[in-house]
């Protein structure tokens, strides 16, 4: 029955925030253990080098150091390399070349922060201070950096089982029929376009707390993941640190993830052995600046691109060469980015029959590369959108003009490149955004900024996404280790009050509340009467995680099977009781009722039925639990249509992004307020990379934007106020309609800011980002050739 206070479609406060702005969240910097010690790595100051020796005698000699731990004796334990859990096929048939990674480097370090040893000390400071006097001797090597130059004859060799740093050369649609498309072509764009590296920055550093028992043979580990489930498996199953029944791994209060606590890294793993190995607690927590040179970084690609088109507008062929640069070694998810989550994308909104990708993934002496939210749908959807922008502008057409014109109208719809869109309405976001920003009255705004001096300019962005990454048995078929279905289990106490225990995990999406809306909405109760648990492997069944906006189509939808369980169960107690028959039961008010008469049984008093057994339905089992899985048809498929007006000032070079609106499809919406939140978030983090974020490597490998000082966040004095929109579809493929929002507005926002851009100083020759100093550069460019005229 429909709770329309705090059930589906309810703006509810969330539950989860009274502590954390009361300052009352646990955080795994948080936990305390007993018998506690601290870590800290000694790391490479080089970007490459082979290691000649390591002297620990300064360090073991201070007092209150316990240990000095390297590489030759982690491995020497049996402890496994970090792998990639996604294998990629080249297109000649071999496979990825996974170089070995190990939690600390035993002969050569591959970029700077390379792990080669650990201190494990009484308190932190002394940690850090005997990690500075751990003496290694390197014998330094030549560094490659950028993506191209790693594919160059001569280049570094970073990994020797990876010729030319070459990690695959990987296709996807069919180039005959696109280069057939473009020869057929009346008008051809062609571009290059570069996706800027970026490092995710959470609000809470990367943290460890491991604690081995020795009695016990077990190990426990506190730690900032998006999915402790999978991080015990690893774990346990491919790096042999711990077997998995005698492993518990806790994630507690998470402070933002953004694909960046995806992953396990080597301080998880190296934490978790030096607990056994001198038998006290070990805590690790990143400052700032190891974050910059420990987190994996996202994006990195470089891409050359053509789109055809006939006479009409309408889009003949694509065809786009990619180098993704992945870094020193691969990472969970590194090789699924840049291939099944970034070119099965490339069709975006548009009807395009002839498209061919081709993707080389590449090592370099960098901070490894993997999902950052988005995790290659931005930067599928930066290069479409880049290029139809540029198009329209060639064709001199308006850009929503060439984009309806190629829009996709029918569905199913199955692209050239795997996908199957389900749903949607794109014309409809796109109208819906239009009037939003009020793109009718923009020529006279512009007039208006050029009067005061300033240039004014609007660009579109129209993204299209997978989410909720599925069904298994197809990530299977494309090279994926683990499934993607998620798993619940809905407890009901003997009182009445409601227990969602969930294999997804929350890192500030606000699971407390909506998991807790529509279990309100199903049966009918105060939302304070379901609490949610998660993140700990021995409270909660396996279960997959948090990523991909999976947590609502994927995790709900599993907690809706099990609440349909629970639901039939109640029927027949209720039924049972009440002399009735099933059909005739309804949930309401908190009460379960026989339907047209004055027969009910209160929420509570099914609870306790189920729980004392005295007069149950035969052969029924005493109590109210139920647990499911949930392994999706398809893919979910949020899109929509972001446009962006800005104005910049041509004698600094400076840009203000004054009007920022966004239309989006995400399908049902359990709480429209958090669904904004989440979208407000993504376009902060888009903007951001659109504007001013950039991780710079100099030639040699060193990191130059290693803090805050030299890589600039947006601030809120960077950020217009949004107008967010909704033009929604219902997803078929989940019971509950769900698409996903939280990758959004990182998606769509980084094109739509840069069309903006280049529309008002009129060059469309701007890479992100467009920095003041950047755009000013663009605009001397413009009026050099304007002179040159």
């Amino acid at each position: 029955m429909a709770n329309g206070a705090t059930g589906i479609g309810a703006r509810v406060k969330r539950k989860e925030d009274k502590r954390f702005i009361t300052g009352k969240g646990k955080y795994t910097d948080d936990v305390r253990m007993e018998n506690q010690a601290y870590a800290a790595f000694v790391r490479s100051p080089h970007a490459h080098a082979n290691i000649k020796s390591i002297d620990k005698s300064a360090a073991l000699a201070m007092e209150g150091v316990v240990d000095v731990l390297d590489g030759h004796q982690l491995t020497g334990d049996g402890i496994g390399n970090i792998i990639c859990g996604w294998a990629v096929t080249s297109k000649d048939g071999s496979p990825m070349n996974m170089g070995a990674w190990s939690a600390l480097a035993t002969q050569k370090v591959r970029y700077v922060g390379d792990a080669v040893a650990v201190v494990i000390a009484d308190t932190q400071q002394l940690a850090r201070l005997a990690a500075e006097a751990v003496e290694v001797e390197y014998e330094e090597l030549p560094a490659v950096v950028k993506a191209d130059k790693s594919l160059a004859k001569g280049a570094p060799e970073i990994h020797e089982n990876a010729p030319g740093n070459l990690i695959y050369d990987w296709e996807i649609g069919d180039e005959a029929k696109a280069d057939a498309g473009l020869a057929a072509a009346k008008h051809i764009t062609e571009m290059e376009i570069t996706n800027n590296r970026l490092s995710p920055n959470p609000m809470e550093p990367r943290s460890a707390v491991a604690t081995y028992d020795e009695a016990e043979e077990h190990y426990t580990l506190y730690t900032t993941s998006q999915n402790p489930h999978v991080a015990r498996l690893v774990l346990s199953a491919f790096y042999n640190v711990a077997p998995e029944h005698k492993l518990r791994v806790i994630a507690p209060d998470v402070g933002g993830g953004f694909g960046a606590k995806i992953y396990i890294y080597p301080e998880e793993i190296t934490c978790l052995w030096a607990s056994m190995k001198t038998n006290r607690s070990v805590k690790w927590t990143a400052d700032r600046s190891e974050a910059f040179i420990t987190d994996a970084h996202g994006r990195d690609h470089i891409s050359t691109a053509k789109m055809g088109f006939d006479e009409n507008g309408k889009i003949t062929g694509f065809k786009v060469d990619t180098i993704a640069n992945l870094g020193a070694y691969m990472s969970l998810f590194s090789s699924s980015v840049p291939t099944y989550l970034y070119a099965t994308l490339l069709s975006g909104q548009y009807d395009i029959q002839n498209l061919h990708a081709n993707v080389r993934a590449v090592y370099t002496n960098t901070v490894p590369v993997d999902a950052y939210r988005g995790a290659g749908r931005p930067e599928a959807c930066y290069l479409i959108e880049r290029m139809m922008e540029t198009a329209a502008r060639e064709l001199g057409m308006k850009p929503a003009e060439l984009r309806a014109k190629n829009f996709i109208r029918e569905f199913p719809h199955e692209t050239p490149v795997i996908m199957t869109y389900d749903s949607g309405d794109f014309d409809a976001n796109l109208a819906q955004a239009e009037e939003a920003a009020d793109v009718a009255g923009f020529p006279a705004r512009k007039a208006e900024a050029a009067k005061r001096g300033k240039l004014r300019g609007l660009g579109y962005s129209c993204y299209i996404e997978a989410c909720g990454i599925a069904p298994s048995a197809a990530v299977g078929g494309l090279g994926a280790g683990v499934g993607l279905w998620e798993s619940a289990e809905v407890r009901v106490n003997p009182v009445g009050t409601i227990e969602i225990l969930t294999g997804s995990h929350s890192h500030g999406q606000g699971h407390e509340t909506t998991f807790a809306q529509i279990v309100a909405e199903r049966f009918d109760l105060p939302i304070d009467n379901v609490s949610i648990v998660h993140g700990d492997t021995d409270k909660v069944q396996f279960g997959m995680g948090t990523y991909g906006s999976r947590s609502g189509a994927v995790g709900m939808s599993a907690i809706v099977k099990a609440m349909d369980k629970v639901e039939a169960k109640v029927r027949k107690i209720a039924a049972h009781q009440l002399e009735a028959s099933e059909d005739d039961i309804v949930i309401e008010g908190g009460e379960v009722k026989v339907a047209g008469t004055d027969k009910a049984l209160g929420w509570h008093e099914i609870g306790l039925a189920a729980y004392t057994a005295h007069n149950l339905p035969p052969e029924m089992e005493p109590g109210l639990k139920e647990s499911a899985f949930y392994d999706p048809s398809n893919f979910t498929f949020p899109a929509g249509t972001y446009i962006c007006e800005v104005e910049v000032d041509p004698e600094t070079g400076r840009t203000e992004v004054v009007q920022f609106t966004a239309s989006d499809d995400f399908g049902t919406i359990i709480n429209p307020m958090i669904v904004e939140g989440q979208v407000h978030g993504g376009l902060a983090q888009g903007i951001g990379q659109a504007m001013m974020e950039q991780v710079i490597y100099d030639d040699d490998g060193q990191l130059i934007t290693g803090s805050y000082m030299d890589y600039t966040m947006p601030r809120a004095a960077d950020l217009p106020f949004y107008s967010v929109h909704h033009a929604s579809t219902t997803c078929p493929g989940n019971p509950l309609g769900m698409k996903g929002c939280g990758e959004a507005g990182a998606i769509g926002s980084p094109p739509a800011v840069i069309n903006a851009i280049t529309d008002a100083i009129g060059n469309n020759n701007l890479s992100m980002p467009a920095t003041p100093q950047n755009v000013w550069n663009a605009l001397q460019a413009v009026t050099a050739s304007q002179a040159a005229e």
